[in-house]
């Protein structure tokens, strides 16, 4: 994978010095090596996040790389298709908060073949020759460096470095909290069920003896073998008391405001970890959320496909929604009829809202009234105002008599 990837790219250590950047922090990120991913609120967190943004569709306005939208939209590269791509790129940046793209390339070295994410365990900004590069370093201590206008990143809470987002430190106390509660549920249980008899011993003995003798007393009145259930004890045992178990249960109260801490972190919420959201709360996700994050990745992988050239004449990579669609039926309805009825929408967008497949015809645009494509309407010798609920036109107010005109005004 490493020299699919990569190819040409491969470089030897200590070769770049670093780049000069306006802040006083070295232009380098380390993977957090913490339990971000490793706690079962925040990866659910997470997974939900990555999820919906699987759900793009990647689309190429213009003309340049157009062969790439097929690309995008099924195997962005030889070892995952789109939903995983996508899903992996949101994983990383909610983890790491960078997420690195690199290109990859064709035989020639220049024409972009597709994209992958990398996630490697250190990355810094170097220059040679007055340029900047990326070089990546690996856990398995792989290292590569791509000039730095060809690679995408992607970051978030990016603060006082140049190029890079900031760590998820400010995440550990919650983590620790997070941590601590789980061990103080597992010990509470585990405490709450070990001991359920008290019994003080009338006389003193030795260790050794106290020891044989409770298992004694154990063996006779709390085993299995005692069929009728009555303990009984000589004068020993001053007294035997029974110690009633009660479950431990966490203060709910706490273990809310734990999570309220999380989900305020990851922008995020009950309702959407659950799917158990309305439409009012799906769009405040999606507009908070996922619609940031698709026009983060729209914005970096046109920056890093297209010259500026190509970029003025407005060839983009975006990314639409037409597969995150949440509504109520008549919510569909009506966005269905008015939009279709405006030429805002062809049959096969209709159909993307129901989630049905595309008709023969469904690129074409229509509009009231009756209904016609839009691309007839100015035909010449077409009489719109003849038309008769026929769905060929759109009637048109008659052209006025002048002859007609002329004796209104003299009869005035």
């Amino acid at each position: 994978m490493f020299e699919n990837i990569f190819k040409k790219q491969k470089i030897e250590r200590g070769v770049y010095e670093y780049f000069k950047s306006f802040s006083a922090y070295s232009p380098a990120f380390t993977s957090f090596e913490g339990g971000v991913y490793e706690m079962e609120l925040t990866r659910a967190i997470i997974h939900s996040f990555a999820t919906h943004c699987a759900k793009l569709k990647p689309e190429i306005n213009g003309s340049a790389y157009k062969h790439l939208e097929k690309v995008l939209q099924f195997k962005p590269n030889p070892y995952m298709d789109t939903y995983k791509f996508l899903y992996r790129i949101a994983t990383i940046l909610s983890v790491n908060n960078n997420a690195i793209i690199v290109p990859l390339y064709e035989s020639d070295g220049e024409t972009i073949a597709g994209y992958y994410p990398i996630c490697p365990s250190r990355t810094e900004i170097v220059q040679h020759d007055n340029k900047p590069y990326m070089r990546y370093t690996f856990a398995n201590g792989q290292c590569a460096a791509m000039e730095l206008d060809r690679v995408g990143i992607m970051t978030q809470f990016q603060y006082k470095d140049d190029f890079f987002g900031e760590d998820n430190q400010a995440l550990n106390p919650t983590l620790q909290l997070i941590h601590t509660q789980n061990e103080g549920i597992i010990e509470g249980v585990k405490n709450s069920a070990n001991i359920r008899f008290m019994a003080r011993l009338a006389q003193t003995f030795k260790d050794k003896t106290i020891e044989e003798e409770r298992k004694r007393f154990v063996d006779s009145n709390l085993s299995s073998d005692n069929k009728g259930g009555v303990m009984l004890f000589d004068a020993k045992y001053a007294e035997v008391k029974q110690i009633s178990s009660q479950p431990f249960i966490v203060n709910r109260p706490q273990m809310e405001l734990i999570q309220e801490n999380a989900f305020n972190y990851f922008g995020t919420n009950i309702n959407i970890l659950q799917n158990n959201y309305t439409e009012e709360q799906w769009g405040a996700y999606y507009e908070g959320k996922v619609e940031p994050f698709a026009i983060q990745l729209s914005i970096v992988q046109s920056n890093m496909t297209y010259t500026p050239r190509e970029l003025a004449c407005k060839n983009e990579i975006i990314y639409t929604t037409n597969k995150l669609q949440y509504a109520s039926n008549q919510t569909k309805l009506n966005v269905s009829t008015q939009l279709f009825d405006r030429a805002l929408l062809n049959r096969d967008g209709v159909m993307d809202i129901w989630n049905m497949a595309h008709v023969e015809g469904g690129e074409k645009y229509y509009i009231r009234k009756e209904y016609a494509e839009v691309n007839k309407l100015h035909e010449k010798g077409e009489d719109l105002s003849a038309t008769k609920n026929t769905g060929a036109g759109i009637s048109q107010p008659a052209k006025p008599d002048p002859v007609g005109e002329r004796q209104q005004e003299d009869g005035k």
